[in-house]
């Protein structure tokens, strides 16, 4: 799914227009998809619903939403900014259907406004839209500030979040149980910018956002995702074609469930490909066992762990559905001897995890260097012990051959201690950093990775010719060929130690299974993301671990499938028509 700016979308409006497919119709169906994505979480009959009404077109969505809420049986007051027109249909619609109407100018105490905000179960903000980027000020700041303290009294106001809803993710997965007041934003709250993702400080934090046709740049950049709270993209009826050619795009769920690996009925364990896990040490021997664990779980039909010698007896103790082989160490991390034992074992296998725990000490380097004969800098010595003569070593050619790689963590650190590492690896590789990793590797400041994540990944796939997932909240897969897509997902939950594990392994499952390169990291990157909000769902905003993602990822794929997990099947909603 296309992401647009608000210059891309008013193109694809007009295209619509012109085609006859009216800016009239498209408000009616955006109204609907308002008061439907409503009627999903709760039953309107005999509710309170307060509609905050723009001047614009904004207002307009909000008007034709409070026709179809009073329709089905809701109580709903439409408070306007600024007069309407008498002519204007929407609003002649709402007042015909039954809509009690207040307006600003009107309440100068703000005494309806402040009962309505009391008494609501439902207030929807449709102030301002896309097409307006000004200052939160006068009558319109005025609202926002007694909606505010009213929903205070009564709920804390929303905490800062971002959740995907549908179609990004499998609609049955993105339904939410809403508290009391519920704040729901007509395609964005007030006061942000839908394309530099700024944010006034007085805006309306929703916990829905019901967007149009498809979502906006600044649905996706911070601040303004802060104040998103559920995303849902729908549909108005503009066709792709009247869409820009050249925009990056959302991953959704339509997408991934095309991605998704064939299961054949005849199928054995080979038909689902061999993974191969080089990780883990002494000080991170469950960095292994969570990579290997993911590949397992998306599908894969075999996993091995190549692994220090060191840590076998503790990883052998925690999972009995893994094979093994045992690398020459030193003190628990790998040396370079170990990659010839290695060559010979993977020879065959699908996809190769390479990284995850395997410490920077310098014989870790060395080994990462050795794989694929890089200029690396050595010391003399042990671990453990510093000497300060060292050496330059030669680059070797690599006299081995391996099997697709992805590359994670302590591999990235020691490609990035290599010279010339992007030409040097087998690929195109799939490479997945977090922003300090990227920034290592890039020699950018990290902050400036962050401003331009996009940008950034999308560069440097190209410069390097190999797959780059740049993780954070909604993680980035760029190909070398341009191609990018960003990941519905921003999500606190997961910000814990092992969850990158976790994706290099999902998608080197997936990549063993037969998918591309780009394919398979994206499909990984959108599954683990969405494992991480079941997890959220079930577990909360704090307290989840890495491993609490691993028994989930059959349940995103299983969703991705169209089985509603129980209890989650989407009601039925009744049609505009």
């Amino acid at each position: 799914m296309k992401v647009l700016t608000v210059a891309q979308m008013r193109q694809a409006e007009a295209a619509a227009d012109a085609a006859g497919h009216t800016y009239a119709r498209m408000m009616e169906r955006a109204g609907h998809a308002v008061a439907t994505e409503i009627m999903r979480r709760m039953s309107v009959r005999g509710r309170r619903i307060l509609i905050l009404v723009g001047p614009g077109n904004n207002g307009g969505d909000g008007l034709t939403a409070a026709r179809f809420l009073k329709e089905a049986g809701a109580d709903v007051a439409c408070y306007l900014l600024r007069p309407r027109e008498e002519t204007d249909p929407v609003f002649q619609a709402a007042k015909a259907a039954g809509c009690f109407i207040a307006q600003a100018e009107d309440d100068r105490t703000w005494r309806v406004l402040r009962l309505w905000a009391r008494s609501a179960t439902v207030i929807v903000d449709a102030l301002l839209g896309t097409g307006t980027v000004r200052p939160l000020e006068g009558d319109l700041l005025r609202m926002l500030q007694i909606v505010r303290a009213e929903v205070k009294d009564r709920r804390p106001w929303p905490t800062s979040f971002f959740a995907p809803g549908f179609p990004l993710i499998p609609i049955a997965w993105a339904l939410r149980t809403p508290p009391e007041p519920w704040l729901v934003a007509v395609d964005g709250p007030t006061g942000m910018n839908y394309d530099t993702g700024e944010l006034d400080p007085n805006a309306f934090h929703a916990d829905l956002t019901v967007t149009f046709a498809y979502p906006k740049v600044g649905h996706f950049r911070f601040p303004a995702a802060h104040a998103v709270g559920e995303l849902v993209v729908a549909d108005i009826g503009i066709e792709p074609k009247w869409a820009p050619e050249r925009a990056f795009e959302v991953m959704d769920a339509a997408t991934a469930q095309a991605w998704c690996p064939p299961r054949p009925a005849d199928a054995h364990k080979n038909t689902f490909g061999k993974v191969a896990v080089v990780a883990g040490s002494t000080n991170y021997p469950g960095a292994p066992w969570l990579a290997a664990q993911a590949a397992a779980r998306v599908g894969a039909g075999w996993v091995t762990l190549a692994v220090p010698r060191a840590i076998y007896p503790v990883l052998a103790a925690k999972t009995t559905e893994i094979t093994y082989v045992l690398l020459p160490d030193e003190l628990g991390v790998l040396i370079p001897d170990a990659v010839e034992v290695l060559a010979k074992a993977v020879e065959g296998y699908a996809a190769l995890v390479l990284g995850p725990g395997l410490t920077q000490e310098k014989e870790a380097v060395a080994f990462v260097h050795t794989m694929f004969g890089m200029e690396r800098a050595a010391r003399r010595g042990r671990i453990g012990f510093h000497i300060e003569d060292e050496e330059t070593v030669k680059p070797a050619a690599s006299n081995w051959t391996w099997p697709p790689l992805v590359v994670d963590a302590d591999g990235l650190n020691a490609l990035a201690q290599a010279k010339e590492w992007a030409t040097r690896l087998p690929g195109p590789a799939i490479l997945t950093p977090h922003p300090g990793e990227m920034a290592r590797l890039t020699g950018l400041d990290k902050e400036a990775i962050d401003r331009d994540r996009l940008e950034v990944a999308v560069q440097f796939a190209q410069n390097w010719g190999h797959v780059v997932v740049l993780k954070g909240a909604f993680t980035v897969v760029a190909a070398p060929d341009g191609r990018a897509r960003v990941m519905p997902f921003a999500n606190p939950a997961m910000a814990t130690a092992g969850t990158g594990d976790v994706l290099a392994g999902a998608i080197a499952g997936l990549r063993a299974q037969g998918l591309a390169p780009f394919e398979a990291a994206t499909l990984g990157a959108y599954l683990h993301g969405l494992a991480g909000e079941r997890a959220r769902q079930e577990i909360g905003a704090a307290g989840v671990t890495a491993g609490d993602l691993i028994p989930r990822l059959p349940g995103a794929l299983r969703a991705l499938s169209g089985e509603a997990p129980p209890g989650l099947e989407a009601p039925e909603i009744p049609s505009r028509e």
